[in-house]
């Protein structure tokens, strides 16, 4: 006899009373519970940003990651493969892995012994009698299931189906492709090494903030003042810059239409071509005439649901904690064939987003106090309905508002609700 499913009788996703659609509830990100839901039904489901190919760019190279709570080893085989390891023992549960990277075609877990192929396998453990003899046991470590990459950013989903990656990313390929395209050999490379940094506030008030194109002029005003910066200009009433959700909780803020009206190469990262001729010979010489097209428009500033955001010259990987706390990872982007723009994009990292950089500094001192905010009682929700009045469709068919107006965030809460209530 069929078993018949009762609707009434299925739990309620707990979050689908707390997102209206210019209005989201202060509970989710204070709320332990929801952090939970979020983990199983985001986190160890849909792909998640886990790190770079050329941060393990030769065989049996691995380096420490962390996705969402799970501490995971990134190796590459000696096949060339790429690997997400789950950093457990199979026998006691101990972590096998201590080095942050390394090169090692094994791990051998410090309590009892057991040794691990870089590929998860169980190689051998002691004194195998005990267990029946040798190769008795079929143990490994865990694996995330699923292991895909795009241009070299390696993603992971907990889920053994589900969509592709590349229909998780959709448009977004796009973003990335651009990113690229400012490499005269087309490829970027994060291997200039992550910084971490711990906040005390929920993971979504980074991801709403990626593509706030409503928060620069204020909270950045300080540093765009002392450096003589032009980057607020883009984001105000008069920028002709705009917001675009790209479906998939995917956003950018697409800085393009300011860029052009100047046409300027280089504009986009504050200098000139004469102060960079290397690059720039070698982008006209890989690209042709498409080359001024590239470097007047500059590298995407784009949120990738949901924890990558590309920052034009900085990659962020957002991780969560706890419903009160996450790690937000950042590097400089390196260009391929870019030697001497890749020394300024260091430079100008550290200076921004490094252990005294001002700009994250600016961002993190919102996002804690976001999360004291939302603890108050009163008033219970948040705004987001900026722009909501204002926006239209493109010519592709995406949702896009003006560059202060909250259309990322509408997206990034649509995906979500989405997903928790699947």
């Amino acid at each position: 006899m069929p078993t018949v499913i009762n609707p009434d009788a299925v739990p309620k996703s707990l979050v689908s009373e707390l997102i209206r659609p210019s209005q989201v509830h202060g509970s989710l990100y204070t709320d332990p519970a929801i952090f939970a839901e979020e983990l199983t039904k985001i986190w160890f489901k849909t792909w998640v940003f886990v790190g770079h190919e050329s941060e393990v760019p030769e065989p049996n190279d691995y380096v420490r990651k962390q996705m969402a709570t799970q501490d995971v080893v990134m190796t590459r085989d000696r096949d060339g493969d790429i690997h997400l390891l789950i950093n457990r023992c199979a026998h006691r549960g101990l972590q096998v892995c201590d080095d942050q990277k390394g090169n090692s075609s094994s791990f051998r877990c410090p309590y009892h012994g057991w040794t691990y192929r870089n590929s998860g396998e169980l190689l051998g453990y002691p004194y195998n009698k005990g267990y029946g003899g040798k190769g008795r046991l079929e143990l490994g470590m865990g694996k995330v299931p699923r292991v895909e990459s795009y241009r070299g950013f390696v993603f992971g989903s907990m889920a053994d189906d589900g969509p592709s990656l590349l229909e998780h990313l959709g448009a977004a390929t796009g973003e990335i492709d651009r990113l690229a395209g400012l490499s005269p050999k087309g490829e970027v490379s994060l291997d200039a090494g992550w910084l971490p940094h711990k906040t005390r506030a929920n993971w979504k008030f980074l991801a709403e903030n990626e593509t706030d194109g409503y928060h620069p002029q204020f909270v950045h005003g300080s540093i765009f003042g002392v450096t003589g910066s032009p980057i607020g200009a883009l984001y105000s009433d008069a920028s002709t810059a705009v917001t675009r959700a790209l479906g998939n909780g995917h956003s950018e803020n697409d800085l393009r239409p300011e860029f052009r009206k100047f046409a300027e190469p280089m504009r986009w990262f504050g200098t000139t071509p004469e102060r960079v001729p290397n690059y720039v010979a070698a982008m006209r010489e890989a690209y042709g005439e498409d080359a001024e097209r590239r470097m007047i428009e500059g590298a995407p500033h784009v949120m990738i649901f949901p924890n990558l955001f590309i920052a034009e010259i900085q990659v962020f990987n957002i991780q969560p904690n706890a419903a009160n706390e996450c790690i937000s990872y950042a590097t400089a982007v390196q260009l391929r064939g870019g030697a001497e723009l890749n020394r300024r994009m260091i430079s100008q990292s550290i200076g921004s987003v490094g252990p005294a950089g001002m700009l994250l500094a600016d961002d993190t001192e919102m996002y804690e106090r976001n999360q004291q905010g939302v603890s108050m009682l009163d008033p219970e929700w948040l705004d987001v309905r900026r722009g909501l009045v204002r926006e239209t469709t493109d010519e592709d068919g995406f949702t896009i508002g003006a560059a202060t107006d909250e259309t990322g965030m509408r997206g990034f809460w649509k995906q979500y609700r989405a997903l928790m209530e699947a």
